[in-house]
């Protein structure tokens, strides 16, 4: 937090959650660290630009606490992030932006589980039936959402 300006933002992009303001962004980590106290971050490659620094980094952890409603799991994950950083008029970190893939973390946490598996297609149609159901007919969808059959 001590590299933080005045005043910071944390952007976690694949839940579009915008956290303004140093305890924000200290309320995000605190929460983060609670759910996963193993919680590592690997950079893997950085990149330089005149008003920014991204990072390439792998996040590992243990699901010990509660994130985002889900109960401990006490599952590993393990992802890429890309993380930018950009700075304020007098070189203070004016905030983080984090890119990742939220359903390998959801999948690795046992939310989701892949399409093409038993468990992940049972699901889908537990879970999705007016989506799968005119799929496995053969009825296509328009995009307006009227369903048409295909001939």
């Amino acid at each position: 937090m001590s590299t933080f300006g005045a005043s910071g933002f944390y952007d976690d992009a694949p839940w579009s959650e915008h956290h303004e303001g140093l305890e924000g962004v200290r309320t995000y980590y605190q929460t983060l660290l609670r759910a996963a106290p193993d919680f590592h971050i690997e950079v893997k490659h950085r990149h330089v630009a005149e008003d920014s620094i991204v990072l390439e980094v792998e996040l590992t952890g243990t699901h010990l606490g509660a994130w985002r409603g889900l109960p401990a799991t006490g599952r590993r994950v393990d992802f890429p992030l890309c993380a930018v950083y950009t700075f304020d008029g007098q070189d203070r970190l004016a905030g983080e932006r984090i890119y990742y893939d939220r359903t390998t973390v959801l999948r690795q946490l046992g939310v989701v589980s892949e399409p093409t598996s038993l468990k992940g297609r049972l699901g889908a149609l537990l879970l999705h039936p007016v989506t799968v159901i005119p799929a496995l007919l053969g009825i296509r969808r328009k995009a307006d959402g009227a369903a048409s059959a295909q001939h």
